[in-house]
């Protein structure tokens, strides 16, 4: 019997899950079809499903925002009579509709913040959906609370703050089960999605940790659709995350997005060493933009931290001053200079070390004693467990011990609320309060420091600003790993295990002059009202609507199982090969050119022994005795290795190190068809090589007769892509002066004689067959790397001058699905032994040489 804990990622993917059964069945949504399909496609995970399900046959581009919680507020009628429902202002979910278009409607999904009973849900649906736009995914009790109080809670949020579970109370051994229902609540999710969307003309933006697994579920679905992705807390670095056992599936279904959206560079660059170090991908940058090449589609990574509603902060303010809550405040802390931390009760924000802090302020500097105030403000917690009850314990303690030795009568140094307080309460003490201090030790982004910039500034002509007549000041106070720092030129940063260093940071800050606080307030506002939660959403969905913009022209399909699927996109003109179309093609042609690379072409990159097997020995001979073809191995490979290796194929064409030598059968003496034999550049190139190799452990240096190749495949991933570009550079500078190419490959820098590539190997075997006029009917060129890109390109250059008839067959192929100048691709080195198959059983082999000049 197989334990259920390995329980197959294919039966979690199709939503079957043994251990807590199959949700129960609810009525649909009322849908209507706008594009061909088949109801009943909605119903599974069919991947090229075309179907809609949009109320409406108007074509408009519509925004799908999909998150853990709605942007709604439900509240129970007295005696039970149903529900009331309304929009919660505070979330940031409603405030980015200020920056998408005013036509453009938006529909919220996701899950609400109540226990529905199974015979209300109906009825709940349907008024959330006409009232205010809202779809929601009720998760059934015992699925809810394994994902989001167990996976999301007990594995996400933990690992995404740097805190691994070193033991089994600290942050809990994986555990399986709550993997499950973490797929399981995101299917949900998809299906709610799945109900209304209109794939040709929706955006879908899926927010944060909850729904990471949501976009593999969707693009199984509709290969076209326009998906962005953005995570609000930090991403770890490689070192981290990698320690999560479902790493992999994880980052493969976040690259099923098209743009996907981090608040500082330092988490982009995290997720991008993971996707370098475990899935092999690479990022390029180009005029701004980072994207990350997956499968012939190019996702996009966003970098943009959001920002605060700014009319929400000034409304608020106005009411706290309507409440004349400001004015208790300056009258309760009169004469004293207030310090203010307002943070979630969570065992990352760093409250204790904040409090231990601000009793290393009053015992190194005793002129604050009597006057300086900490007013530490903790929202209520959002999770549980025993370490969130040590630090609760904490901060009593220490809240206790600071206000027993520096208080006094009318004068508490540390004032601690712990009750919630509403936003005008909140934006009043940020009015009154001279520096606000963060000292997360990790965190998204955190808005705090925002909001207290808004607060200072006050209202245009409003009595609850700071100082209403004069100029506005503030100061902060943050920790360097919290997501807003970057963006808060002119805050004190705080490493906040530094106890001494944050002690002395706060205060320099409350005794800084005031010209100089006024200084720093002003650039901030400046940011903190340009870069608003409207500016955010419009930058994220331009951004969108750039990475999409090729999605309807390009061919799609999925392929892969469970979080393995991914959808190739390749350009229109480029197709697999089809097997029996060359086939066919190759029978009716009278001269034949037939060019193969080796390494990961007829012989895998992964293989140890790089000797080619006897059938592909027989394949080649075979191939090579039909009397219409010219066949050639074009390798980067020593000719030694070569020769030795084909030396049972008597009439095969050899070019080894890319063309530097050459034959045309085995008979022939082997021609150098380099420009020049002074290899004095290698005394100059291989001492920089070997400075390298010994710096990057895993490199090594191959010496070929015409070139120098430093390897770093066995090294560090970025260390040794970091060192290639480094080494490209320096041989670059040190033999500009000598007849020499400087090239970058797959793992490899080669250096080797100028005018030497694989493509002037096929321009010259082109040429000598139509001097002696054998022109080919029938070119087949395959390849899988940089280097042959260099043979495609002659092939057009070829058809171009009139070496190649352009009505003839030709097939540039490269291995696997990728951008290549080849207009055909095989999948792999199998698919290329199966093709080259079927062209040795349509030959005729025949006594006479078939690969003479």
């Amino acid at each position: 019997m197989v334990s259920k804990s390995y329980t197959n990622l294919l039966d979690l993917a199709s939503g079957n899950f043994p251990e807590m059964g199959q949700p129960r069945e609810r009525k649909q949504l009322h849908r209507v079809m706008t594009v061909p399909g088949v109801i009943s496609e909605l119903d599974d995970d069919v991947a090229n499903s075309v179907a809609s399900d949009v109320p409406s046959s108007v074509v408009l581009d519509r925004m799908i925002i999909v998150a853990n919680q709605l942007p709604v507020k439900a509240k129970r009628r007295p005696e039970n009579k149903g529900w009331s429902f309304s929009w919660d202002e505070d979330s940031l979910l409603l405030h980015l509709k200020d920056g998408l278009p005013e036509d453009m409607e938006v529909l919220y999904v996701g899950s609400l913040r109540a226990d529905v009973d199974l015979t209300e849900q109906d009825e709940v649906s349907q008024v959330l959906l006409d009232r205010f736009n809202c779809v929601p995914a009720f998760l059934p009790p015992d699925i809810l609370s394994k994902f989001y109080h167990g996976f999301c809670k007990q594995h996400l949020w933990p690992l995404f703050h740097y805190m691994l579970p070193f033991s089994g109370n600290h942050g809990g051994r994986f555990d399986r089960s709550l993997w499950e229902a973490y797929v399981a609540a995101n299917k949900i999710f998809s299906q709610r999605v799945i109900e209304v969307i209109n794939p040709e003309d929706d955006f879908v933006w899926i927010h944060d940790y909850h729904l990471m697994v949501l976009p593999t579920f969707l693009r199984r679905r509709f290969n076209r659709l326009r998906m962005g992705f953005f995570l609000h807390s930090p991403f770890p670095s490689s070192e981290i995350y990698r320690t999560l056992p479902v790493r992999e599936e994880i980052l493969k279904a976040l690259l099923n997005s098209d743009l996907i959206g981090f608040h500082t560079f330092d988490y982009a660059r995290h997720f991008l060493s993971c996707c370098s170090r475990m899935l092999g991908l690479e990022y390029q940058s180009k005029r701004g933009y980072i994207g990350l090449e997956y499968y012939g589609r190019t996702v996009g990574i966003k970098i943009m931290p959001v920002g605060i509603h700014m009319g929400q902060i000034e409304t608020v303010l106005k009411l706290a001053e309507k409440e004349w809550r400001v004015g208790e405040l300056k009258q309760q802390f009169e004469g004293k200079t207030v310090l203010l931390g307002v943070d979630d009760m969570d065992i990352f924000k760093g409250v204790n070390l904040k409090l231990l802090a601000m009793e290393q302020l009053l015992k190194q500097h005793q002129k604050w004693q009597g006057r300086a105030v900490l007013v530490q403000i903790t929202n209520p917690a959002r999770g549980r467990g025993r370490d969130l009850e040590e630090v609760q314990a904490e901060i009593q303690e220490s809240c206790r011990r600071i206000n027993e030795n520096y208080g006094r009568p009318g004068y508490e140094p540390v004032v601690f609320i712990d009750r919630p307080l509403s936003l005008s309460e909140k934006a009043a003490y940020f009015t009154i309060a001279e520096c606000v201090v963060v000292a997360a030790v990790r965190d998204g982004m955190n808005l705090t420091p925002y909001e207290y910039i808004v607060c200072r500034q006050g209202v245009s002509g409003s009595e609850c600003s700071a100082e209403s007549s004069g100029p506005k000041k503030s100061m902060l106070v943050v920790s360097e790993f919290i997501g807003c720092s970057p963006s808060l030129s002119g805050a004190i940063r705080v490493n906040p295990w530094n106890i001494e260093a944050t002690a002395e940071a706060m205060n320099e800050a409350i005794s800084m002059a005031d010209s100089e606080k006024q200084l720093r307030h002003e650039k901030h506002y400046r940011y903190v009202s340009t870069h608003d939660v409207a500016y955010w959403s419009r930058s994220f969905y331009q951004d969108m609507e750039r990475t999409c913009k090729d999605h309807f022209r390009r061919r799609c399909w999925g392929i892969g199982l469970s979080f393995g699927f991914r959808v190739v996109a390749l350009d229109p003109n480029f197709k697999k090969l089809n097997i029996d179309h060359i086939e066919s093609a190759y029978i009716k042609s009278k001269k034949r050119t037939i060019l193969l690379d080796y390494d990961g072409t007829v012989m895998p990159q992964t293989s140890i022994n790089k000797t080619p097997s006897s059938k592909v020995i027989q394949i080649i001979n075979t191939l090579c005795s039909d009397v219409k073809n010219t066949v050639f191995v074009v390798s980067g490979r020593g000719r030694d290795s070569l020769g030795k290796w084909f030396a049972p194929c008597k009439k095969l064409g050899i070019a080894a190190e890319h063309g530097y030598f050459m034959r045309w059968s085995a008979g022939d003496d082997w021609e150098n068809c380099g420009q020049s034999s002074d290899f004095g550049w290698i005394q100059i190139a291989e001492p920089v090589m070997k400075l390298y190799t010994e710096a990057t452990d895993g490199s090594s240096i191959e010496t070929k007769e015409s070139a120098l190749v430093w390897h770093h495949r066995d090294a560090d991933p970025g260390f040794g892509a970091a060192q290639a570009k480094e080494m490209l550079d320096h041989l670059e500078s040190v033999l500009a002066n000598e007849p020499v190419a400087v090239k970058s490959g797959q793992f490899i820098v080669e250096v080797k004689p100028q005018g030497i590539s694989k493509g002037s190997v096929a321009e010259k075997i082109f040429a000598s067959m139509a001097e002696s006029g054998r022109q080919a009917d029938f070119v087949l060129c395959i390849g899988d790397d940089r280097s042959d890109e260099d043979m495609f390109e002659s092939i057009d250059n070829a058809l171009a001058s009139g070496i190649l008839n352009c009505s003839k067959s030709v097939f540039a192929c490269t291995v696997g699905q990728k951008p290549s100048k080849a207009k055909y691709y095989l999948d792999d080195t199998a698919d290329v032994i199966k093709m080259l198959e079927a062209l040795e059983e349509a030959s005729d082999p025949s006594p006479s040489a078939g690969n003479s000049p």
